[in-house]
């Protein structure tokens, strides 16, 4: 007979948060499982939701604790309390890492940089004598040079392709991109 206060935790992690169909709990784990929920179920909550502020996150995340828990062999844990601690505060951090993430690339997506205003005047003007001098640079390469580089870091053709298509080892291309690469790089430098 299954405790009715586990029924919140062993249905969702048997059926949310694991791919395959796990094995039940034996029951002495089940029953362990039990007790620690009945425990720590509270301040787990409380812990959360005094940095989330989200009841349903706190929940959440509390559910992902004991998810972790019913994986782990009992007999390697040296503190349950320490570990369901642990295990919350990685969880957090693991949330704070992923809406860090999402947040930059939200930020960059709308093309903001930090510290950079992206309609400023002066960065335009910059911009335009970097493009001037990157063009400028790109008519004085060699031919052959110029068009390997277009075609692999503009075009986005295989090295190989490239070296196919021009009859060339791939050594040759290596060496022209790296020639059209230093060249660009002092010309945009040097800034004449």
């Amino acid at each position: 007979m299954r405790d009715p206060g586990m029924s919140c935790v062993l249905p969702f992690v048997a059926k949310s948060h694991v791919p395959s169909e796990p094995a039940p709990p034996r029951p002495e784990v089940e029953s362990q499982l039990v007790r620690l929920n009945s425990r720590f179920r509270p301040a787990l909550m409380a812990f959360f939701l005094r940095r989330l502020r989200n009841h349903a996150e706190a929940e959440d995340m509390t559910q992902d604790v004991f998810v972790r828990l019913a994986r782990v062999d009992a007999a390697q844990m040296k503190s349950a309390e320490a570990y369901i601690f642990q295990t919350a505060a990685n969880l957090l951090r693991d949330r704070s890492r992923r809406e860090k993430v999402r947040a930059d690339h939200r930020a960059l997506a709308r093309g903001e940089a930090q510290g950079v205003d992206p309609l400023d005047p002066l960065r335009f003007a910059s911009d335009r004598e970097s493009l001037a001098l990157l063009v400028a640079g790109l008519k004085e390469l060699p031919e052959k040079t110029r068009a390997i580089f277009v075609l692999h870091r503009l075009e986005n053709v295989d090295k190989r392709a490239i070296a196919e298509a021009y009859g060339l080892a791939m050594s040759s291309v290596d060496r022209h991109l790296a020639a059209a690469m230093g060249h660009l790089i002092a010309r945009v430098r040097g800034g004449s």
